[in-house]
């Protein structure tokens, strides 16, 4: 690919090297190539989104895309479009790389509306679990956990944060405690910040051999016996109607998380894109627009 300055320019000329029009779509459609003008159309506006992606973040042009950036960019994506134009972005992407991408499911509706639960509501969910349950809970809103996160806790110095992004220096102002790292979305893996006091109950729960759990089908090797995966969250929302009336599922940790982080990081005179910036690396996205619907 020529080197263009313009995401268009990229995106166009990405394109261009796919089409082929004028052959039948069906006699042809696994070869790789385009046979709709529509469908070039929408791959452009696809991918030149990714190309401006990659440009705001510093990783350099579409030719620099990789497996492991694409699926962070649609896991990142998935919290802020609907579903048919996050299958266009990643069937976009699979054809600009030439290899398959798992389908990513948007979250874009369960976002409309704030999720977030306060400390006390927390308490009151954490005082009806299990041992094992509640304390997955404490650690998910301490350290704004997704479910699966919580199967994948490994000490900071057992697993490094992934080396293809650039993490700020900034990250868990204002909070003390131990470092351990999760693996999020797309294989993400980022540090993570629990207090002592969790972090002593955590290690407490240390497995003398690591065990493999599925959890929707995908396998994960957990080393300590905590809640985690779909077992915890229905444990989780089972216990938020039983306390408080109602749930709104345990991804609401991580709208409380988000929304605690950030009036921290004001009280301490951060501005609000700076804090924003900041949140959204300690919950594990790119884009730091993504974070917006955990705002609410």
């Amino acid at each position: 690919m020529p080197s263009f300055r313009s995401p268009k320019a990229q995106s166009e000329y990405a394109v261009s090297q796919k089409v082929a029009l004028g052959q039948g779509r069906h006699e042809h459609r696994d070869d790789g190539k385009i046979h709709s003008v529509g469908t070039a159309r929408g791959y452009e506006q696809a991918l030149k989104g990714v190309a401006e992606y990659m440009q705001e973040h510093r990783l350099g042009d579409l030719r620099s895309v990789t497996v492991e950036i694409a699926r962070q960019y649609l896991a990142d994506r998935a919290a802020i479009v609907a579903q048919k134009t996050l299958d266009i972005d990643r069937q976009a992407i699979q054809m600009h790389l030439g290899e398959r991408l798992e389908v990513v499911k948007s979250e874009k509706e369960t976002h409309l509306s704030t999720r977030s639960y306060t400390p006390v509501q927390v308490e009151r969910i954490v005082s009806a679990q299990s041992e094992r349950n509640s304390l997955a809970t404490q650690i998910a809103h301490n350290a704004g956990l997704r479910a699966h996160e919580l199967l994948t806790i490994r000490p900071v110095d057992e697993r490094h944060a992934s080396t293809h992004r650039e993490w700020s220096t900034e990250r868990f102002t204002g909070r003390e405690g131990e470092r351990y790292t999760v693996e999020g979305k797309g294989g993400l893996i980022r540090e993570v910040i629990l207090s002592r006091e969790l972090t002593t109950r955590l290690e407490a729960t240390r497995l003398s051999e690591p065990r493999q759990v599925t959890d929707r089908e995908v396998n994960y090797i957990q080393h300590y016996d905590i809640g985690g995966g779909k077992a915890w969250s229905q444990s989780f929302s089972a216990a938020s109607a039983r306390e408080l009336g109602f749930s709104n599922g345990a991804h609401g940790l991580r709208h409380s998380y988000a929304q605690e982080r950030m009036e921290e990081l004001q009280q301490r005179g951060m501005n609000y894109q700076e804090a924003k910036g900041i949140v959204a690396q300690e919950v594990g996205h790119f884009d730091k627009d993504t974070t917006e619907a955990y705002l609410r």
